[in-house]
């Protein structure tokens, strides 16, 4: 008798391939620690092509399904269109990056910053020559770090 078996490894796999793409922009993209370099959605894409092979494997070996043809046909759809969203997201964020170009007006390394005010955090100005002024334990400061973070703030 021919019992029609869900392939549960092929769908968790493009399922978790799914929430992976869309946690990104959901819920990773507003923490810094995942925002940078997202390592949480490159392991939910590990885990999810695991569980798309382990659905491709078990579908092309399996032969007790009454219409074994169908099944691969609907498995291979299935996985190309996991490994193709896992593609996208790994080309968009490491190489896509990359092609950004680079500001005209941003300084470089080294080069003097000009001056500048700007609010902290705490809602109070801060300028640059008094960054320069102020004594940090009692010594002048010898220069002032500046970090440009790419956004979302």
């Amino acid at each position: 008798m021919n019992v029609r078996r869900w392939n549960w490894p092929l769908w968790s796999g493009f399922l978790l391939t799914l929430v992976g793409f869309f946690s990104y922009i959901s819920v990773f993209l507003w923490f810094p620690v995942t925002r940078d370099f997202p390592w949480a959605n490159l392991l939910l894409f590990a885990l999810a092509a695991v569980l798309l092979f382990m659905g491709v494997r078990r579908s092309f070996v399996r032969t007790d399904t009454p219409r074994p043809w169908l099944s691969r046909i609907v498995t291979s759809l299935v996985a190309a269109v996991g490994a193709l969203v896992i593609a996208l997201f790994v080309f968009g964020f490491f190489v896509f990056g990359r092609w950004l170009p680079e500001s005209k007006g941003a300084p470089k390394v080294g080069q003097k910053a000009p001056e500048f005010t700007l609010t902290d955090t705490g809602g109070k100005s801060v300028s640059l020559a008094e960054l320069l002024s102020t004594p940090i334990n009692g010594n002048p400061p010898r220069g002032v770090l500046l970090v440009f973070y790419r956004g979302f703030w």
